[in-house]
């Protein structure tokens, strides 16, 4: 499993960790709507998976936005950020920051996505900071445990990535 911190505390990280090379794991999220979402409603396009503990705090609110940003310079690319917080929470920040090119997903009900991904951090009930990208045939090109979950994530290796995925 990979190894991180939580304000240089370790923290222990339940699921499966994911590689390049994988078949990414299903999951099942909530939309904003509270309707089910999972990984095969987005098949067929190069998904980037955003990773956050809480979208309302400071460096969670800057990886969204940056990916926000960076959405049009992606094309069809889907942008997907999941987090714990709850769907009305997420959509109320979305709304307040103006974020219309990200999709904010919630992991609250079940850790769904947590435990297929191996972010859960079972100390917090949160999930690590994370990217994964994930091309049409739903192969990870990508992954990045960022290892102290209040760093920032290298957005342009993941952009990057994204754009190869293609």
């Amino acid at each position: 499993m990979a190894s991180i911190t939580f304000k240089n505390n370790p923290v222990t990280l339940l699921g499966n960790e994911v590689k390049v090379g994988d078949q990414a794991p299903n999951f099942t999220v909530l939309a904003n709507d509270m309707s089910e979402v999972t990984l095969n409603d987005t098949k067929g396009s190069v998904r980037v998976i955003s990773v956050v503990p809480s979208i309302d705090t400071g460096v969670c609110d800057a990886q969204t936005r940056r990916f926000n940003e960076e959405a049009s310079n992606l094309g069809d690319v889907k942008i997907l950020t999941i987090s714990v917080d709850l769907p009305f929470a997420q959509k109320r920040w979305c709304a307040a920051a103006g974020i219309e090119n990200v999709q904010t997903l919630s992991d609250h009900r079940d850790l769904s996505f947590g435990e297929a991904y191996g972010v859960h951090i079972q100390e917090l009930r949160l999930l690590a900071r994370a990217i994964f990208v994930i091309d049409s045939s739903d192969k990870v090109t990508y992954v990045e445990y960022v290892s102290e979950a209040t760093n920032h994530p290298d957005y342009e290796a993941a952009i990057e990535a994204a754009k190869e995925a293609k």
